[in-house]
């Protein structure tokens, strides 16, 4: 299988565009002293994000509401008390992987 020309530029050009939104804010405002109001605010902006994430996969399927009998309930519960317990963000997503995972496999 060849790639042209054409596709390895788009796609470095396609990295770019990506990657410039994502890392310049974080580099201007890593340089910045901000006022303890907005470092309290940033503080909660990941658990604020992975909460509602966590909520929207769990607890609906697209338009609708899902049941409790579905495995991503069996999944979800190890996963809070993974969070409640460590309060790492990186444990919480690999202890929700991991129960994922070995009720896919089960099932």
């Amino acid at each position: 299988m060849s790639v042209s020309r054409e596709f390895l530029w788009m796609l470095i050009g396609s990295a770019i565009v990506t990657l410039i939104p994502r890392t310049l804010p974080l580099v201007l405002i890593s340089r910045m002293k901000l006022p303890g109001y907005a470092m309290k605010f940033l503080k909660h902006v990941p658990l604020a994000v992975m909460t509602a994430l966590v909520a929207q996969s769990v607890l609906t399927d697209g338009e609708s509401w899902r049941s409790p009998d579905n495995p991503e309930w069996l999944a979800f519960f190890p996963t809070l008390a993974v969070a409640l317990l460590t309060r790492s963000l990186l444990l919480t997503v690999l202890a929700g992987v991991g129960c994922a995972a070995l009720l896919a496999w089960l099932a």
